[in-house]
């Protein structure tokens, strides 16, 4: 099974006077503490179907890349997917791009898409076809894909503070970031760089991203924050780059 983890950073920073402070991560962990039940299935369901209403699931298969085109072809993407083979991340789908052209090597491989519903419609003749998530057909390479599990992630209803850690290795997946800094006043978190995901310090949520929207940073209000060892944690389907860094700022992006 593909593992996703949640990535820890301990630095600590000086105080913000001007300017933006860098942010790098040390430890990690597994995202399996936030699994919800796991249901298998020969076709995809909706989110509806296991038990989500808003929020995040993860769809796995085993699948055969061929040789040539590997063209993944989701009926239905309810809003937003980001695809991964083998770890390795391949971008992303949505209800108005259904397709990807996969960069896999051909043989058994295994398919995750990490499915965000952005948000439910209210009016409109559209309101009696409600369901998110994916359903419908899946194919790659023209052969159609069955096999599934799929997992509720239990991201925003997670303990951020409670989860176990471990030493940061070598990652490639979607994953939460854990970041140690001291600051004082109003700050902002840079977001940009990154996908789609959600944002805490202390515990606190502050609040979502997407690399799509016009604002890149979330403002962390100085009554949140200590004066130092506040742990901001990010989730983010999309970066799967462990190296990856963000910054505090006293400006807004």
């Amino acid at each position: 099974m593909k593992k996703t983890v949640l990535l820890l950073c301990g630095l600590s920073l000086g105080m913000l006077r001007g300017g933006a402070q860098e942010l790098k991560m040390t430890e990690s962990a597994p995202l399996t503490q936030v699994y919800g039940e796991i249901s298998e299935s020969d076709e995809l369901l909706p989110m509806n179907d296991v038990g989500v209403e808003f929020g995040y699931v993860l769809y796995e298969a085993a699948v055969t890349v061929p040789e040539g085109e590997a063209l993944l072809e989701l009926e239905n993407v309810r809003d937003y997917a980001a695809v991964y083979v083998d770890g390795k991340f391949q971008g992303t789908v949505t209800d108005n791009c259904k397709t990807l052209e996969l960069t896999a090597e051909p043989g058994l491989r295994t398919l995750c898409l990490y499915v965000e519903n952005i948000g439910r419609i209210t009016y409109g003749p559209e309101i009696l076809d409600n369901s998110k998530g994916l359903f419908g057909s899946a194919r790659l390479g023209g052969g159609e894909i069955s096999g599934w599990k799929i997992t509720p992630l239990e991201v925003r209803d997670a303990d951020p503070e409670g989860l176990a850690f471990e030493p940061l290795g070598a990652c490639g997946e979607p994953c939460f970031r854990h970041f140690d800094c001291a600051a004082e006043g109003d700050v902002y978190l840079n977001v940009s760089g990154w996908g789609m995901g959600e944002v805490w310090i202390n515990g606190r949520y502050l609040g979502s991203f997407w690399d799509e929207e016009k604002q890149q940073s979330i403002l962390i209000p100085a009554g949140v924050l200590m004066p130092k060892g506040n742990r901001i944690v990010v989730f983010d389907i999309k970066n799967d780059d462990p190296a990856s860094t963000m910054r505090l700022s006293d400006k807004p992006v």
